[in-house]
């Protein structure tokens, strides 16, 4: 199933599939996450869902249950 998938705050729209892996669908898109571990740990490519839910793109993928995802990027990582 293809769900839309929008980066915040530049509104890039790309469409994914469910399961799909966060990153590979943000390459796709033109949009570099940063990483660090790529295990989860560090926190560098951490994101938000629409529920207000951070995420660690490394080890996420698009969930399942909506047509619609957006998906914000930090803009100060802080670290």
């Amino acid at each position: 199933m293809k769900v839309q998938v929008s980066f915040l705050p530049d509104n890039i729209i790309v469409e994914a599939e469910i399961g799909e892996p966060i990153l590979e669908v943000a390459k796709r898109a033109g949009i570099s996450i940063p990483t660090g571990c790529l295990m989860g740990y560090c926190h560098a490519c951490e994101v938000e869902l629409d529920e207000g839910e951070s995420i660690c793109a490394c080890i996420s993928a698009i969930p399942s249950g909506s047509k619609y995802v957006n998906i914000n990027l930090y803009t100060d990582i802080g670290w």
